[in-house]
């Protein structure tokens, strides 16, 4: 454009230049009128050639995503997804750029900076929104999803609906997906686990939260809060007897090397949410906002899937690398965590939503 500019006043001035110079006979008008139409042709041709502001260009709105998992997992290709999607339905007037492994800042940091409206987008845990809004630690409430296909129609139902409106309502974000993880299950390193009976007196790592204690006290067993990244020691140093995670945790962790004993209960199944801050949010016309939900749907859906084969695989390997799995009387687990209901009976309204079947 700067080009264009010098040239049109250099035109400006041969042309100022011939109309006050010495010889006004040697002007042709015919000449100068085809010059003129020449000149207007080329600048229109220019003009067609310039760079358009459109996909990729300065007038695109990027957004900074941030994820705490490493490239490859299952949420991280869905969040990869998720910006493929929007690039693809906005035609480029929105850019998600992803920002895996922490790097962005821990789940704590990124729920700050989400409500401070200095982040636009991250893909957090329930446990890790829920200081925001409490009504997430539902997902902490043992044995609240009978399966997989329960959890799904939950999640996409009143109970997930609620949460999200919930979610806006006390904090302002919003809540485009819910992606998923597998149930979470005890693992041990001596003593199998077949019944509410073989829990008693176990000393469990726990995740540092009121309603994992109390459901391990009311499993019988006793429940000692420790960073996740000390685990595997004290799994092989004997200053815990057992865990409890996922099949994928507890394959990539390593600690089904030292807790060779799985046990099915499934006592919770945490997911994750997608989530954007409102000043992004309000950022975007109606049309983008529409187009950046049906991105996160699909993204949703394809995250999903992922995360049924990354189970699968893992439950092979450790099968693989010589852990025993064992199923368990699950209804007998769950009705040993009454206590646990009637110590938090905030949560009862929510859990009334989750279908039956």
């Amino acid at each position: 454009m700067k080009k264009q500019i010098a040239l049109a006043t250099a035109a400006a001035m041969v042309l100022g230049l011939a109309a006050c110079g010495s010889k006004p006979a040697e002007t042709k008008p015919a000449e100068t009128a085809a010059q003129a139409k020449t000149e207007a042709v080329t600048e229109a041709e220019a003009k067609e050639t310039e760079p358009k502001e459109t996909e990729g260009s300065a007038a695109a709105i990027t957004f900074k995503l941030a994820d705490n998992q490493a490239d490859g997992t299952p949420n991280v290709s869905g969040d990869t997804k998720f910006a493929e999607l929007v690039n693809e339905y906005t035609g480029g007037t929105v850019v998600v750029e992803i920002f895996p492994n922490g790097t962005l800042g821990d789940e704590a940091s990124v729920a700050d900076m989400l409500e401070a409206d200095t982040l636009d987008i991250a893909r957090i845990s329930t446990n890790g929104i829920s200081p925001s809004c409490d009504a997430f630690n539902v997902f902490g409430m043992p044995y609240v999803f009978p399966s997989d296909e329960i959890k799904y129609k939950a999640l996409d139902g009143e109970f997930g609906q609620t949460l999200t409106a919930k979610l806006e309502e006390e904090t302002g974000l919003i809540n485009l997906a819910y992606f998923v993880s597998g149930p979470r299950s005890f693992y041990t390193t001596k003593k199998e686990i077949h019944s509410v009976a073989d829990m008693a007196g176990l000393k469990l790592r726990a995740q540092d939260d009121a309603i994992t204690i109390a459901m391990m006290e009311a499993l019988g067993a006793s429940a000692t809060p420790m960073n996740y990244a000390e685990v595997y020691s004290a799994l092989e140093t004997g200053v815990v007897d057992g865990a409890e995670n996922d099949f994928t945790s507890y394959y990539s962790s390593g600690h089904y090397e030292v807790a060779k004993y799985y046990s099915l209960d499934m006592h919770t199944a945490p997911s994750s949410l997608l989530v954007m801050s409102a000043g992004a949010w309000n950022s975007l016309s109606a049309e983008q906002q529409e187009q950046v939900r049906k991105a996160a749907a699909e993204a949703e859906a394809y995250q999903r899937t992922l995360v049924e084969d990354y189970i699968a695989e893992s439950r092979q390997k450790v099968e693989e690398g010589g852990a025993t799995i064992i199923e368990v009387d699950v209804v007998e687990f769950q009705n040993a965590c009454q206590p646990v209901y009637d110590k938090f009976p905030q949560y009862n309204d929510l859990i009334a939503l989750i279908p039956a079947e």
